[in-house]
């Protein structure tokens, strides 16, 4: 398997031409980008998954969508992506906004929201990345953050994005 490369950023977000690849530690200064995509229904409820027993860290979890983007790619086209390959579900991105962009550790977060409905049946999940899929509401989600059952790179995250996106 090829390596996973990241364009490294400044601390201001901007792409310095240097690439970095994925999983090794980064120097100081350096920065990468990573999205958190939250699905968003008419009845507020959010689209989260479960994570697989098979990926690297925080195995059988629930979280939103997320991932990191490549080198060459951007916050939108990551969502995109992302949401595509963990759960099957094609976003048009006229739905989604980009709610805030927060700095954790080496990383820009890019949180975004979509508006959007989505049949729960027609979710696909790929076993490597997810095995199961759910419409829950803001009190079930920190609820589960209290179980110890939710992963969340920023609690403060989801606070902002339900003021603002939903």
């Amino acid at each position: 398997m090829m390596a996973e490369l990241q364009d490294v950023l400044d601390e201001f977000g901007n792409k310095t031409g240097r690439l970095h690849e994925r999983g090794t530690p980064m120097q100081p200064g350096e920065y990468r980008l990573a999205v958190e995509v939250w699905i968003v229904n008419g009845k507020g409820e959010f689209l989260i998954s479960k994570r697989s027993p098979h990926v690297r860290a925080s195995q059988n979890m629930w979280q939103p969508t997320t991932g990191a983007v490549i080198a060459g790619d951007d916050s939108l086209k990551t969502a995109l992506k992302e949401a595509w390959e963990e759960i099957g579900v094609m976003l048009s991105p006229e739905n989604g906004r980009l709610i805030l962009r927060r700095v954790i550790d080496n990383m820009f977060l890019d949180v975004w929201i979509f508006h959007q409905e989505v049949d729960i049946s027609d979710v696909m999940l790929d076993p490597k990345e997810t095995v199961d899929a759910k419409w829950v509401d803001e009190d079930t989600i920190r609820q589960m953050i209290v179980n110890g059952e939710f992963i969340l790179d920023d609690v403060d995250s989801f606070n902002i994005l339900l003021k603002q996106g939903t």
